[in-house]
């Protein structure tokens, strides 16, 4: 492993503890006292806490469960595995981060400034039809959620070996979830549903197919199936560019056929869309790119071709976006979303409603189910905050693409890791902004962009200091994957 052997084996040991406590402990709160110690030991030795956090994010299904409060207060605030690991390592790490000398004062990238000037909106706004206790409360996880994995992976990743790190460990525990996506979808058994339970928690949809496929549509511990997707699609991205550092052949097309069958597994199509996305974008930023680009249009004319005449294959083709007949009312149900959240945002073009959902137009979208799905972040950006929260959000990403591409055309070798890094990284967020429009940010969703984020913010100052010193970015040798995977000593 690129972050060394003791490092790896401490967070692989931590991951087969945390989950082992989690299945047998039957409560939420016991879970929470021991990871919450154990955290606390381990991130003191952790010299990469963004690969930590990432490694360890999917260890339990996405749902929380609010800390009883007194007297006037009902609840302090709702608390979840993924904020157990936001308090106890990347928490930590911002204290430390922010007393270092010679840091990056916040503020001082475009990123920084739109997502700084995007929190405040949004909390500011947030005063228009709540009390002090919950505006607190928002404030607090607009600083957890976002802001955190922002920051730290923006300011700790300082060279290209950190970077391999939090790539590697990232894509390696993608394959890990993607073999029991793969598991669920084929025994038609959800591993992590009865967990919940268990833990007294909620928050994941259940047992779905997607019509005409007799599949389970799986989603192991991000509780929805596009939010597996999409995850698999990032560490697909990453796979990308840490599979050069794997020797053996035969693994780096293990890895690759994993990450394949995981994002199949969900049955999702907006992932398979963004996945699209990341691959073309790849090839066209990279050498030989017409040339490439017009090989993958012709492999996927003749795959569809070959899929016709195979038994079986025209259901496949009918789930294909686009393409495909399966449940088209899911594609039409997103363009009566879009038709009529612009009526209600006109209503309220700059800075947007809290009661959006209360209109007639909105109240016309509810489901069978009793929800109104607001099935694309965008939108629900724009419908809570307006055009000017849209702008802003908006321009997080557009200013960290704008940065990364700059530095990118900096690099005159096109061979060189430094290149490579930015390729995965831009292609990365490119797929991220193509899903984010099918699906709303729930689940894993949002803290895995603002982690990717901060690492394009974090690569373009690496970039910037190379290039202002004229000395090559510290690289240690990289070691491979180990040959024994997760189960190994």
């Amino acid at each position: 492993m690129v972050s060394g052997a003791a490092t790896y084996a401490r967070r692989r040991n931590l991951w087969y503890v945390l989950t082992l406590t989690a299945f047998f402990a039957h409560s939420f709160w016991l879970y929470a006292l021991v990871a919450a110690l154990l955290l606390a030991i381990v991130s003191r030795r952790e010299k990469n806490p963004p690969a930590l956090f990432l490694f360890l994010l999917f260890v339990v299904p996405m749902a929380t469960i609010p800390i009883p409060g007194f007297g006037v207060i009902n609840f302090f605030f709702e608390l979840s595995h993924a904020r157990i690991l936001e308090l106890f390592v990347l928490l930590p790490a911002f204290l430390v981060l922010s007393r270092r000398p010679g840091r990056l004062v916040f503020g001082g990238t475009w990123p920084d400034r739109f997502l700084f000037l995007y929190l405040l909106l949004s909390t500011v706004l947030y005063f228009r039809d709540s009390t002090v206790t919950d505006t607190l409360r928002h404030t607090f996880y607009l600083f957890i959620d976002i802001f955190l994995p922002y920051y730290v992976a923006s300011r700790s990743l300082k060279d290209l070996e950190s970077f391999r790190d939090v790539m590697m460990s990232l894509a390696l525990i993608v394959m890990v979830v993607s073999l029991l996506a793969i598991f669920e979808m084929l025994k038609h058994w959800l591993l992590y549903y009865p967990l919940l339970g268990a833990l007294g928690l909620s928050g994941m949809l259940g047992y779905l197919e997607r019509g005409g496929v007799q599949l389970l549509r799986a989603s192991v511990t991000t509780g929805q199936p596009i939010a597996l997707g999409y995850l698999v699609v990032v560490g697909m991205g990453c796979y990308l560019y840490v599979q050069r550092f794997v020797r053996s052949r035969m693994l780096r097309r293990l890895g690759f056929a994993l990450l394949a069958g995981g994002v199949v597994a969900p049955l999702s199509r907006g992932p398979w869309v963004g996945m699209a996305v990341l691959v073309a974008v790849f090839i066209a930023t990279g050498p030989y790119a017409l040339r490439r680009l017009s090989g993958m249009v012709v492999a996927a004319v003749l795959g569809f071709g070959i899929l016709a005449m195979l038994p079986g294959g025209e259901q496949v083709i009918n789930l294909l976006p686009f393409i495909g007949s399966t449940e088209s009312g899911t594609i039409d149900y997103r363009k009566k979303l879009f038709d009529t959240a612009i009526v209600v945002i006109e209503r309220n073009p700059w800075f947007g409603s809290v009661n959006y959902l209360d209109t007639p137009e909105m109240q016309s979208l509810r489901t069978g189910l009793g929800i109104i799905d607001i099935v694309n972040t965008y939108i629900q950006v724009a419908l809570e905050t307006g055009f000017m929260g849209l702008a802003l959000f908006s321009g997080v990403f557009l200013a960290t693409l704008f940065g990364i591409y700059k530095a990118m055309r900096r690099v005159r070798d096109k061979s060189k890791e430094e290149y490579m890094l930015g390729r995965t990284l831009f292609s990365v967020l490119v797929a991220i902004l193509v899903i984010i429009s099918t699906v709303s940010s729930i689940s894993i969703i949002p803290l895995v962009y603002w982690s990717v984020i901060g690492m394009g913010v974090a690569y373009t100052r690496i970039s910037a200091r190379v290039r202002e010193t004229g000395v090559k970015a510290p690289v240690a040798r990289a070691r491979v994957l180990s040959r024994r995977g997760m189960a190994g000593g």
